[in-house]
């Protein structure tokens, strides 16, 4: 039997057979956690005029200290004040226009105010509390680069620059398909040896948060004709994740059929727990995914193997997995044979390291106890036991 690839190899190899949908225009109010495919640059200039950084007085530091009078009140948005004179102060309000010959603001707080004047106490230095023109980006230059996820820093970045439309990477068409006799649907009866499904919408709520437009295939039995027809209909869709039926059992049909209807498998099985009966193929430009049918391989797998391939389809920059440091709250046995992902409640710990509580029950089917953890914590395969207290890198869930 051939050596099982670890899961970073076949995360290189998913990647290497991904390439990126073509560009779409989308209005700035619908890119909330698109992917831009090409730079934005400003139209303007920002901010836009100099303007005040506070409610105060606009003057001339060279006046001060001293008794101003106040000639003019600036509002934020209103009309451009003229030129001030020397010897003068004018009222402003915190992104008023700072007018021409003013070249500092003194706070509101710092002056005295009496009969329309105000009464400066000590020196005020040029240059404080204006916002220059342009200090913050020039028109022309990148305000958000290509392979950027567009997040509410990001989008406000775009917005006060001026810009009202962006390309981004079309979010790809994916289809969940769940595979097995024993599947029942939430709220219908269950006889002996059959199970609600949960796989497709653990799947569905993956993909979604990953970027994609999901349609849920009708849950097929154990049956060839339902397997192909189903799965022909997933490979008209850029991505197809199935789930169960990628072992070797009598009843695992996913892997064959999709054979049969032109899909060429890249790998099969990874060095990885849960979830080394993992698939991966490829049919023209569809990408087909076979996870597991136990529900904590499935969603580990897809963390692992599938966000990656939807994030790079929409030209993300860096769309393999982010795994932070930690440490491990109490000890845990190293899997001799595979790296393991063990699920795990993450909370800062008194020196502000994160530290990390293996929650109890780590079966590939307990999905009710991954429901506690909010982190995977990835132990490398070995030999031994990882102490408490040992460090590690995890990945947040959620």
């Amino acid at each position: 039997m051939a050596e099982l690839l670890t899961f970073e190899e076949a995360q290189r190899l998913i990647l290497e057979r991904t390439r990126p949908l073509p560009a779409e225009r989308v209005p700035l109010a619908d890119a909330t956690g698109r992917i831009l495919a090409e730079p934005a640059q400003a139209a303007v200039d920002l901010p836009p005029f100099p303007s005040s950084a506070m409610d105060g007085f606009a003057l001339r530091a060279d006046d001060t200290p001293g008794e101003l009078p106040v000639v003019f009140r600036i509002a934020a948005g209103g009309p451009a004040p003229s030129a001030l004179g020397a010897g003068e102060a004018m009222a402003i309000a915190t992104g008023g226009v700072v007018p021409e010959g003013a070249d500092a603001v003194i706070p509101i707080e710092y002056v005295v105010e009496h009969d329309n004047a105000v009464v400066i106490d000590g020196p005020v230095s040029s240059g404080d509390n204006i916002r220059p023109r342009g200090g913050d980006v020039r028109a022309g230059d990148e305000l958000v680069g290509a392979g950027a996820r567009l997040g509410p820093a990001q989008l406000g970045a775009l917005a006060a620059g001026g810009v009202a439309n962006v390309e981004c990477g079309t979010r790809p068409r994916a289809a969940v398909l769940t595979t097995g006799t024993e599947l029942r649907s939430p709220g219908q009866p269950l006889d002996l040896g059959e199970v609600y499904e949960a796989n497709g919408l653990i799947l569905a709520a993956q993909l979604a948060s990953a970027g994609a437009r999901v349609e849920r295939l009708d849950p097929v039995p154990d049956d060839e004709e339902a397997h192909r027809k189903a799965l022909a209909r997933g490979l008209e869709f850029d991505v197809l994740v199935t789930s169960g039926g990628v072992s070797v059992g009598p009843h695992d049909l996913v892997r064959r059929i999709e054979g049969e209807l032109g899909v060429e498998e890249v790998f099969w099985r990874v060095a990885v727990k849960p979830g080394k009966p993992v698939s991966f193929g490829v049919r023209e430009d569809t990408l087909v995914f076979g996870l597991p049918g136990n529900p904590v391989s499935a969603l580990v797998g897809f963390e692992l193997f599938v966000r990656p391939a939807v994030l790079a389809l929409q030209g993300y920059g860096e769309p393999l997995p982010r795994f932070e440091p930690g440490r491990l709250a109490a000890a845990v046995r190293q899997n001799p044979g595979r790296a393991e992902l063990i699920r795990a409640g993450s909370a800062p710990g008194d020196d502000g390291a994160i530290v990390l509580t293996p929650v109890s029950g780590q079966e590939s089917h307990m999905i009710v106890r991954a429901a506690g953890a909010n982190a995977l914590v990835l132990l490398p395969h070995g030999e031994g036991r990882l102490a408490a207290g040992a460090p590690v890198r995890y990945l947040r869930l959620g």
